[in-house]
């Protein structure tokens, strides 16, 4: 077995010296639970994609930038190239952002408990019952009788029937 490996013993553990005595013998490659999900092959593809579409762009613009400052006569044609890179480079980001959407549209509705859906269903029910509740209060309220001599009476918005 390696010193690497769990349960192994390696030349520095069996001397006793330095910091490898007395260790439970940890693997060299410790596997961490991610932090956040990894992103969708077709995401990430056109997100490296843009990357490098853009740091090839910058550093022409920075090349461009000092044959200008030298005057040279290759600063035209290296402009001309940096325009068309910004025109790709503004490409692949939205392509980034494009394939991100399609790819959530497509893929990526999780359901969960605590999802707004659950939050909408419960305010439409309450919704629904206050609907309910007020409905049985007005029939309960239209079998009364009106009284003709009441206050709001004379303004003519109440009907006697």
């Amino acid at each position: 077995m390696s010193r690497y490996e769990v349960g192994g013993t390696g030349a520095g553990a069996d001397s006793g010296a330095g910091a490898g005595a007395g260790a439970t013998g940890r693997g060299l490659w410790v596997e961490e639970p991610a932090r956040r999900h990894r992103m969708p092959d077709p995401v990430r593809t056109s997100a490296v994609r843009a990357v490098l579409i853009v740091s090839v762009t910058l550093t022409q613009a920075t090349i461009t930038f000092f044959l200008t400052l030298t005057g040279s006569w290759l600063a035209l044609p290296m402009a001309l190239g940096a325009i068309a890179g910004t025109i790709v480079a503004t490409w692949g980001v939205l392509d980034v952002l494009i394939t991100r959407q399609m790819w959530n549209q497509r893929y990526g509705v999780l359901s969960e408990p605590s999802s707004t859906a659950g939050r909408l269903r419960r305010e439409a029910r309450r919704a629904s019952r206050a609907d309910r509740k007020a409905r049985r209060a007005r029939k309960a309220a239209a079998g009364r009788i009106p009284r003709e001599d009441g206050p709001l009476a004379a303004s003519g918005r109440y009907s006697t029937r």
